[in-house]
């Protein structure tokens, strides 16, 4: 090449580099937490009870809610009685034949958004522990 000059590396130089050796114990590694739940350890167990109760109650809590909305719209009608809300349709009908349905489809958006996030609290506790 001209001008540049060319680099040339001298292989008859090269140096064999490794690590020290040590008289020093390894430390203990403690077993993950995601392999104590697939051995179902003590610990596991525990943790994987943990997770299903917590879904267990989310589930309860859901329910109740919805099942008391429902029996407050059924109250409600009944307070009601007979008052026409539109012409020729009778309150009572639209409160327990047409409300439930937003209400289920509600509880049913609620309960998924927690039970995902209960299940992504399981997943970083799995995943954080070394």
């Amino acid at each position: 090449m001209e001008g540049g000059g060319e680099r040339r590396v001298d292989r008859s130089k090269r140096v064999r580099v490794t690590a020290p050796l040590s008289s020093a114990a390894r430390a203990p590694r403690t077993p993950s937490l995601s392999r104590e739940v697939a051995e179902q350890s003590e610990l596991g167990t525990v943790v994987l009870r943990s997770l299903l109760r917590s879904q267990l109650r989310l589930a309860a809590l859901v329910a109740g809610a919805f099942l008391t909305a429902v029996a407050a719209l059924w109250a409600l009608s009944e307070l009601g009685g007979d008052l026409p809300w539109l012409p020729g349709v009778p309150l009572g009908w639209l409160l327990i034949g047409v409300l439930p349905y937003p209400a289920a489809v509600v509880a049913a958006i609620a309960y998924y958004r927690a039970a995902t996030r209960n299940e992504q609290r399981y997943a970083d506790l799995l995943r954080d522990r070394p």
